[in-house]
């Protein structure tokens, strides 16, 4: 049994009931045939058969009244109906065979020299072609529906990496209009990348899912993976995926950070807890001799050796409250409060330094939940750190302050020294610092501070030129 032929509904439009006869007997003559054949005799009943996809073939005769079985191809063509269209005539006509053609008929069948086989070849075709292309287009929706829902942006470039299709996520990922997105290269889009690279034909392995910085329209560098592949067409044209993995770098990025503060605090407390046993017994022993010992001189001595342990032994209590991430008790205050109060609190620095201060708030009162000792003491190294780093005259530090929707955006710019951009991805770790004296804990303890108040921070440095802290705070009624 042939596949095509089960009950497969067939439609004849012809205004001479003699000639459907002759058309049902050969349809009824193919053998395994299990046609549902129906007649109609008038264009406009046939036409709105064909409009409600009533049928699976339609055999239209060229001659239909005031209309042509053309006239029925070009409302079929401009009603994009798929269903399959054989033209019936009384004789031949090359034009008319090759007009049929151009409007989508399937065949063109001359009634006087037609037999049993003939029509089983048509409608076999026909059916056959109309299976396949349901089917195609089928997976044509199918694979546009992911194309248009992905959540990632797909492209298509041509082999000068033009792009030349997106779906419309590009535009909530990157910005980008479809029209502004479809003028640009992909090139100008991968930060870091020259615009006059250009890969051979045949993209390299390391362009599957090959890590790259993305810049978006408002300037904002994404990091995202990039899959690169080319079509096999004649065009030579690129299939493409950009899949944003920033949010899950910077969740990599955290955890890293909280397991190295993990790790310093333990390293910490096994250091204080072997250090102050026998610094206990230097103390004990000290005062000891003190009692023992009245010579002036000697006691000058241990008195210094006093003073030292006390030092030594409060430097460790320092290190391990750095270490332990800190208690937060948050209260409703003024954002502008906590930060004039960190400003206060440097501006004789500033004024020793011969800085010059540019400080901007906004006037509209923005209220977070925080714990105001620890959170001044945040800001209040951010801002020391800011003007340890400016050298010499034209010094500048700029502190501002506005609101963003519900949530507050400071920050604390300088034009000091700057920071390598190699550095600057271990400004927060355990014991880093550029500081000849320094410990390396005061910007991680920052850290686990702002981390606490659920502030998002940022930085931005240019070797030289200075150095930028955006700290965000999610404000509160």
């Amino acid at each position: 049994m042939n596949k095509y032929y089960l009950d497969k509904k067939i439609l004849v439009i012809d205004d001479d009931e003699e000639d459907f006869i002759i058309t049902c007997d050969y349809l009824q003559s193919i053998p395994q045939n299990q046609f549902v054949i129906s007649w109609c005799n008038r264009f406009d009943l046939g036409v709105q058969a064909l409009l409600n996809h009533e049928f699976d073939l339609y055999l239209v005769d060229y001659r239909l009244g005031a209309n042509t079985g053309l006239d029925f191809l070009k409302v079929a063509q401009d009603a994009m109906c798929d269903e399959p269209i054989v033209l019936l005539t009384g004789k031949g006509n090359y034009n008319i065979d090759i007009q049929s053609m151009q409007y989508g008929a399937v065949d063109y069948l001359v009634k006087t020299e037609l037999t049993t086989e003939k029509m089983e070849r048509c409608v076999r075709y026909a059916l056959g072609r109309y299976a396949t292309l349901k089917a195609l287009k089928t997976n044509e929706r199918k694979y546009r529906t992911i194309f248009e829902k992905s959540k990632d942006v797909v492209f298509v470039t041509n082999e000068k990496f033009d792009f030349i299709e997106v779906n419309p996520i590009v535009e909530q990922v990157l910005g980008y209009s479809k029209e502004e997105f479809l003028n640009m290269n992909l090139f100008d889009l991968l930060d870091g990348e020259r615009k006059g690279d250009r890969m051979p034909y045949g993209v390299p392995t390391e362009w599957n899912d090959r890590e790259l910085n993305v810049r978006t329209k408002n300037n904002e560098k994404k990091i995202c993976t990039l899959t690169l592949s080319f079509e096999d067409d004649e065009a030579g044209n690129l299939q493409g995926i950009i899949h944003d993995i920033t949010n899950i770098k910077t969740m990599e990025k955290v955890t890293i950070q909280t397991e190295k503060l993990a790790a310093a605090g333990r390293l910490l407390r096994t250091i204080a807890h072997e250090v102050r046993n026998p610094l206990n017994n230097i103390s004990l022993a000290t005062e000891q001799l003190q009692r023992d010992i009245k010579e002036d001189h000697a006691q000058l001595y241990l008195d210094i050796v006093q003073r030292n342990t006390y030092r030594i032994s409060d430097l460790i209590t320092e290190l391990l409250n750095t270490s332990r991430p800190s208690s937060n008790v948050p209260v409703k205050h003024y954002l502008q409060s906590i930060v004039d109060d960190v400003v206060s609190a440097v501006l004789d620095r500033i004024t020793l330094k011969h800085i010059k201060l540019d400080l901007r708030m906004s006037q509209e009162p923005m209220t977070i939940l925080a714990d105001r000792t620890n959170l001044d003491l945040a800001i209040l190294n951010i801002m020391t750190n800011a003007i340890e780093a400016i050298e010499g005259d034209g010094g500048r530090l700029s502190v501002s302050l506005d609101r963003d929707g519900s949530k507050s955006v400071l920050v604390i710019a300088d034009n000091g020294c700057g920071i390598t951009e190699e550095n600057l991805g271990r400004l927060f770790e355990p014991f880093f610092t550029q500081k000849r004296n320094g410990v390396g804990l005061g910007l991680t303890f920052t850290h686990n501070i702002l981390q606490t108040h659920k502030a998002q921070t940022n930085v931005a440095s240019t070797p030289g030129s200075g150095t930028a802290f955006t700290i965000v705070f999610p404000l509160v009624d």
